[in-house]
């Protein structure tokens, strides 16, 4: 009895460690979930975050039940025939035989469950939730929402069938073979070994069988048999044989063939089912290879050419028509035990695929290459719309362009909002000087420079922004430091992309720490930035532990996180984040409190990825700020490699339509992460809304100040412009030809030639009332110089994302990018410094080309960098300014266009101090600095200012315009 008992303690102490071990790692495997589960709570993005994982059980549950009992009801038939037509002697144990029939079923249900699971789930979801395109292809005249939406999850179905047909030839397989361990037919006659000896009688007596007795053989003849010579005693190892150590041996069997066909009949059925779905899929697969046409390339078309709709089509169909004969011949001729009419029809498939193949070769060749332009036309035609639809590019708003040379200084002072926004600062030498001389410490870094605009103390401006983020590779690698300490970067850095120093750096807006702004409309409040582009690591905060804020002189200051970001830190929330993050310091930390929070997934490229990953995201995203907080805003498209008829934008990528249709906003204090939808005519965009409805929000929803600043991305109009290099011409005999082929213009950037970017400008476009927002790239001729068209994005208010193309006139010659760089080489004055400057031990770089309509004349602008040897600050040195075939050369923009234009055209953008109300300044803007140019220009206006004060009768502030006077005089006079 104790024995009994301490064995049945034992096993239930055995059950229980069992049991605990199964829960242990059913928790381990589950950690990832729910830990993904909690951090979409804190964002209130549940809805988001279960949308996978119940369409999936949607699909899973119902798909595993009814394959499951489908698979068992066809076993258990299997199992019934089988029975039905094999006798076997053998006792059959029927319940053993249906737990493994549930088995096998299972086994196969589940299979296709986790196929069905893993790769229809999301396409299943764009197949219900489909938006239309309102615009059907040419060929099959079928909206394109189901080639975007729908041919996908047909295609994937379609091979997911074809895997579970050989699964279920397979699961066939291996039940015959349980079949036949359970219950073996009678497939043999046996056969006796007294038969064997009676038939092999008559051999053994022609035999002799005495020592040296036989034949004529000579000496050696009574070895020629060897049973001979072993005779009895080999005998008693033969089944024959009588040897008192050998148990009597069982009837040997052999085929019988009769009973062999009865079990190869039994499984002509299955055989049957197997053989005509695999024929019918075949026909399923050409008739989705038809649609394929679509989006291919055959000679110069783009999509469906003549080849292709003439030969390539009717061969699919054909053969379509061929695999249902196929089905029903296998059937027919397996039924029949006849194999001519099962391969009759497999045959001629295999023969009007050659041939179809062969002669697509020879129409190609003979037929459409002697004469492609009339055999192509009609396809061309398609292939320019549809293109042209896919990129945007066929609601380009095209504008001639005038380009003359007819600029008065007037005309420059009427655009003084273009003029005092040209860019002559560089993206490289701002972030440059940015990380030598406002990083403070050398773990704060400036990842990256980011162009945008502001109204700057009343002006609409251009600027140049950047966030002070903590570089976590130059912090102390401990655990404290990286996850407790050092949690946040803190404030950004604003300069105006016009303006610059006496010498030649950014003229600074907002700088140091804490941020000290001289603009109006900034004033930064919550400068903390705990969400970035370089914020890799978790962070745990309200712990017990500060959090290091900003150096102050020579001590910190440090902070406590007051945001709503961050998930609770109960004992299992610990645990399980302590074994995601792979850190037991998290699980035992002294620091962390009840109260405390984690931070993950703090990278806002990688955030935004983990939402949503069924977007595309810009890689450049940029920072604003807006009622005293920081925001990161990151541009996302949609895109699709299934447009009809729609060229790819490049050889690497099979993407053929793509639209930026939605802006990510993140809080960079709190986290908090919204999609808005900036283009609601995006089907793409309008069906993943309907997929996640808490998640898209509409344009209206944006707050007005983050709408102020949203951008059309320099991606996406390079993109644009590089299908566009072709796809602007409409007429299909200049489209083949290649007539008109335009490219992106190029330019001398540093040293060396490159093709230019799109650039951000703020201009007053041609015609229009008042100076936006625009980015735009220019065009020359294939292979040729001169400019022949620009394209501009508009980026404000209701003009956002409207395109136009400024066309150059075809009768003159307009110089391009390239050809204004060929005249500053030439230009003696410059060469010549440049030469000094190398010579010296100095390099020079010259930066981005601008190319800026003015009234209907056009100027080039670019900016001259210097940097000596001994100096890591590139500084902006010259700005040279080129009209027709004049080019000025001067140290700062206003003095070019001055010499171009005449004294007074232009005037130097306000600095920073200045702007505030201090006149000590350095940017330009003070009396210490000013060109000669300037005070002239400053001592009419005191003139001008004190004839109308006289005029006013205001005598005291006609002798403050006297004085004011006098001193620009005495100025002039040094």
């Amino acid at each position: 009895m104790n024995s009994s008992g301490e064995k049945k303690k034992r096993h239930a102490g055995l059950k229980v460690l069992i049991v605990i071990a199964v829960l242990v790692f059913l928790f381990l495997c589950l950690i990832g979930f729910i830990t993904d589960f909690l951090w979409f709570k804190e964002l209130d993005y549940v809805s988001v975050f279960l949308t996978k994982l119940l369409t999936q059980l949607k699909i899973g549950i119902p798909t595993f039940i009814v394959v499951t009992f489908l698979a068992y009801v066809y076993l258990k038939f299997l199992k019934r025939g089988y029975f039905k037509k094999v006798v076997s002697d053998e006792v059959t144990d029927h319940r053993r035989l249906n737990i493994i029939s549930w088995s096998l079923a299972g086994i196969y249900g589940a299979i296709t469950t986790f196929f069905a699971v893993k790769k229809l789930w999301f396409l299943l979801l764009q197949f219900v939730n489909s938006t239309g395109f309102d615009k059907k292809d040419p060929l099959y005249n079928i909206d394109i929402s189901f080639y975007v939406f729908k041919l996908d999850f047909i295609e994937e179905a379609n091979q997911l069938l074809i895997v579970l047909l050989i699964a279920f030839a397979l699961l066939t397989v291996i039940y015959y073979s349980v079949l036949l361990s359970v219950r073996t037919p009678q497939i043999f006659e046996r056969v006796s070994d007294d038969a064997k000896e009676d038939s092999g009688a008559s051999e053994e007596n022609a035999q002799s069988s005495g020592y040296g007795g036989g034949t004529a053989g000579g000496q050696f003849g009574g070895f020629d048999n060897i049973n001979d010579m072993f005779g009895k005693f080999a005998k008693s190892f033969q089944n024959g044989g009588k040897s008192p150590f050998q148990k009597t041996a069982k009837p040997k069997k052999q085929f019988d063939h009769s009973n062999l066909k009865l079990l190869i009949s039994i499984a002509e059925k299955q055989l049957i089912i197997v053989g005509v779905l695999f024929f019918l899929m075949v026909g399923v697969n050409f008739f989705l290879k038809q649609y394929d046409l679509l989006f291919g390339s055959t000679g110069a078309v783009y999509g469906a050419g003549f080849t292709d709709v003439m030969v390539t089509l009717w061969v699919y169909r054909i053969i379509m028509g061929l695999s249902v004969l196929a089905a029903i011949g296998f059937a027919v001729g397996i039924t029949k035990k006849k194999f001519k009419p099962a391969a009759i029809a497999p045959i001629a498939m295999l023969i009007v695929g050659a041939v179809g193949v062969g002669g697509a070769l020879v129409v190609q060749n003979l037929v459409v290459t002697p004469d492609e332009i009339n055999k192509e036309s009609k396809y061309l035609e398609r292939n320019i719309e549809y293109t042209q639809s896919a990129y945007g590019l066929n609601e380009v708003d095209m504008k001639g362009f005038e380009a003359n040379q007819n600029l008065t200084s007037q005309d420059i002072a009427n655009n003084s909002d273009t003029i005092s926004n040209i860019r002559i600062n560089d993206y490289a030498p701002a972030k440059t000087f940015y990380n030598q001389t406002q990083s403070i410490r050398q773990y704060y870094t400036f990842n990256d420079v980011d162009v945008d605009r502001y109204m700057i103390n009343g002006d609409y401006t251009q600027t140049f922004l950047s966030a002070r983020e903590i570089d976590e590779e130059k912090i102390s690698d401990t655990w404290l430091n990286k996850h407790l300490k050092y949690t946040h970067g803190y404030g950004v850095t604003l300069s105006r992309v016009d303006k610059i120093t006496s010498s030649g750096q950014p003229d600074m807006l907002i700088d140091s720490i804490p941020p000290v702004s001289r603009v109006d409309e900034i004033n930064i409040k919550r400068p903390e930035i705990y969400f970035g582009e370089l914020t890799s690591n978790y962070a745990l905060v309200n712990t017990s532990e500060d959090e290091f804020d900003y150096p102050d002189g020579n001590s910190n200051k440090y902070a406590r996180y007051e945001g709503d970001a961050g998930i609770k830190l109960n004992p299992i929330n610990r645990l399980m984040f302590a074994i995601r993050e792979h850190s037991l310091k998290t699980l035992v930390s002294g620091n962390i409190k009840s109260d405390s929070k984690i931070l993950i997934n703090r990278k806002i490229s990688e955030r935004v990825k983990e939402i949503m990953p069924y977007l595309s995201y810009d890689k450049d995203p940029y920072m604003v700020t807006e009622n005293g907080k920081l925001y990161w805003i990151i541009d996302a498209y949609t895109h699709t490699a299934n447009y009809p008829y729609s060229e790819p934008y490049n050889d690497e990528t099979r993407t053929n339509y793509i639209r930026n249709s939605i802006k990510v906003v993140i809080d960079a204090y709190n986290g908090n992460t919204d999609y808005y939808i900036v283009d609601d005519t995006d089907p793409i965009a309008q069906t993943f809304k309907k997929i996640y409805p808490d998640l898209f929000k509409d344009l209206d929803k944006m707050p007005q100040e983050i709408k102020a600043h949203i951008r059309y991305p320099n991606m996406l109009l390079d993109i644009q412009a590089s299908v566009y290099q072709r796809y602007h011409m409409n007429d299909v005999k200049v489209f083949y030809q290649n007539e008109d082929l335009w490219q992106i213009s190029s330019e001398i950037y540093g040293t060396k030639e490159q093709a230019m970017t799109p650039n951000y400008y703020i201009m007053k476009l041609p015609g229009e009332n008042g100076a936006e927002f625009v980015n735009s790239i220019p065009f020359t001729p294939k292979d040729k110089k001169n400019l022949t068209g620009l394209l501009v994005a508009r980026n404000d208010g209701d003009n956002y994302g409207k395109l136009v193309l400024y066309q150059m006139p075809k009768s003159k010659i307009v110089y391009g990018p390239m050809q204004v760089e060929a005249q500053i080489d030439q230009n003696t004055e410059i060469s010549k410094e440049f030469s000094l400057w190398n010579s010296s031990g100095s390099s020079y770089s010259r930066g981005n080309m601008f190319v800026v309509p003015i009234e209907d004349s056009l100027l080039y602008i670019e900016p001259v960098y210097l940097e000596a040897t001994n100096s890591s600050i590139p500084e902006v040195k010259r700005v040279i300014v080129a009209y027709g075939d004049q080019i000025a050369y001067e140290s700062t923009l206003a003095e070019a266009l001055n010499s171009l234009f005449g004294e007074g055209s232009a005037h130097e953008s306000p600095g920073s101090e200045e702007a505030s109300g201090d006149t000590d300044t350095s940017a330009g803007g003070s009396d210490a600095s000013l060109s000669q140019t300037e005070i002239i220009t400053r001592a009419q206006e005191a003139f001008d200012n004190a004839q109308k004060a006289q005029q006013d009768g205001d005598w005291a502030k006609y002798g403050e315009y006297l004085k004011e006077l006098d001193k620009y005089l005495n100025m002039l006079s040094e």
